[in-house]
């Protein structure tokens, strides 16, 4: 009998809160900063957190978690090929944030980086809370799967 943990899609939720606000400290890193080589070392000292935990978490949930969900309910297919496709335009927005601010790009290039991750990241965010917390909160795992599941902030 497996030991049942805080229910799946509530640990969701609270991963994806940290990510918005591990974003927040990113954006006001560089609303704060002085242009040019300063706005990039504070992105880049802020961003490297953010970027891979968000990139962890939906590293796990292409390799494990949508799995589970479509042993649950293969009828989320759709579902899960829109969250992936999300995952894939977000990982092409962050290696855009990376490389603008690698180059040193001014402190509005950088911010409308951040705001075309934040809405996509906003959105996929909501969808995937609204299609996958019902199934998730009814799987029944043993808490050693949490980062398997959900990625390093689990």
């Amino acid at each position: 009998m497996s030991q049942r943990v805080v229910a799946w899609g509530q640990e969701l939720r609270e991963i994806h809160r940290r990510l918005r606000d591990a974003l927040g400290v990113a954006r006001a890193a560089v609303e704060d900063g002085a242009s040019g080589p300063a706005a990039t070392r504070d992105l880049q000292l802020y961003c490297v957190g953010f970027c891979a935990a968000l990139t962890g978490h939906h590293r796990a949930e292409d390799a494990t978690l949508f799995d589970v969900v479509l042993t649950a309910r293969p009828d989320l297919a759709p579902v899960v090929a829109d969250l992936k496709r999300d995952h894939s335009m977000l990982d092409h927005l962050l290696g855009e944030l990376e490389r603008a601010a690698l180059s040193g790009e001014d402190r509005d290039v950088l911010l409308r980086h951040l705001d075309g991750i934040d809405a996509v990241m906003e959105t996929h965010f909501r969808y995937e809370e609204k299609k996958l917390v019902p199934v998730l909160d009814d799987a029944d795992r043993p808490a050693s799967d949490a980062q398997a599941l959900l990625g390093p902030l689990a």
